[in-house]
């Protein structure tokens, strides 16, 4: 009988049906786990469930039992992929699940900062309404989404369903090409021309080594100063000292994040942190994904990758390198 292990349920929200496999098992559920926990949690465990707890080498190889590692997240940057590849170890993922929570996500935060709501909000509270004595006031200024420019980076599905969210704002979709190539086809514009004319970059592409830090100073003191930068991504991809010193001194007019570089949550002298205050900066805590809707088809797709696994015909399977 297979003993699965759900190293940290806490990561999915408590409402959401997590339902158990249609065959024989043995269901044990952690809310966290610690690193240094991990392998004596998964003392003959079979098949084990991970969303951000970190299972390395050291933690894996004393686990003879062990024949599945089902994440539950597209993202298997937590699990040493290499030796379960080695070791005959099956990695699973979840996928296609957030193709309207981020767009969405990424969305509420561009309306909020092209129209200043956080910051209309923080004035309304301090008074401000009332010490402007008539039925309105101008303390931040307000923009239109139709007839902008709007930059993404990254052209997979979430990338496409911006880009169809922005044509139904008459926004104009601009995909940026790679940092550092040319002759990627039609499809893409330059990615300086991008950077120079968006009035809106957006961020929905992988950390990799030539995607770290591709937003940083240099690209940031190019932009628009009317434009604003939303990440709901990776937060590698964007040097966060120089957003927030873009931000603080007018350099772009707004940033909305919803990732941070690890760990998350961030340490309290983050960056981030620190200008979470502004009235043009809005962080939220990685939740673009979160959507009950977006969590319960992610909860489904986990359950049926572990079941397609025991009758033979895994699903979602990882290579050792991807």
């Amino acid at each position: 009988m297979h003993r699965i292990v759900f190293l940290d349920r806490d990561t999915i929200a408590p409402q959401i049906n997590v339902r158990r496999p249609a065959f024989a098992h043995e269901w044990v559920e952690y809310g966290r786990t610690a690193p240094e926990q991990v392998a004596e949690r998964l003392a003959g465990a079979t098949i084990v469930i991970d969303n951000k707890v970190p299972l390395c080498r050291e933690a894996l190889e004393g686990l003879a039992d062990l024949k599945m590692i089902a994440v539950a997240a597209t993202g298997t940057d937590c699990v040493d992929k290499a030796y379960c590849h080695a070791a005959g170890i099956t990695v699973s993922n979840i996928r296609g699940y957030a193709m309207t929570t981020v767009p969405e996500h990424a969305f509420a935060l561009i309306l909020a900062l092209r129209r200043n709501l956080v910051g209309y909000r923080q004035d309304v509270l301090a008074g401000e309404w009332q010490r402007a004595g008539q039925f309105c006031f101008f303390t931040h200024p307000i923009r239109d989404l139709r007839g902008s420019i709007l930059g993404i980076f990254g052209e997979g599905v979430i990338g496409q369903a911006v880009a169809a969210l922005g044509r139904g704002f008459g926004m104009r979709p601009l995909f940026a090409a790679h940092k550092g190539k040319s002759g990627l086809g039609p499809l893409y514009t330059p990615f300086d021309e991008v950077i120079e004319t968006a009035d809106v970059l957006t961020l929905h592409c992988p950390l990799l080594p030539e995607t770290r830090n591709m937003i940083a100073m240099a690209e940031l003191r190019r932009m628009k100063r009317t434009a604003i930068v939303v990440n709901t991504a990776r937060g590698g991809l964007i040097n966060e000292a120089d957003l927030v010193t873009a931000v603080r001194d007018g350099l772009i007019a707004g940033a909305g994040i919803d990732v941070s570089v690890p760990p998350e949550p961030p340490a309290p002298d983050s960056p981030l942190l620190a200008a979470a205050g502004l009235p043009n900066f809005i962080l939220t805590p990685h939740v673009a994904w979160a959507s009950d809707e977006a969590q319960q088809t992610l909860a489904d797709q986990l359950i049926d990758n572990i079941e397609n696994f025991v009758a033979g015909r895994p699903s979602n399977v990882v290579s050792g390198s991807f």
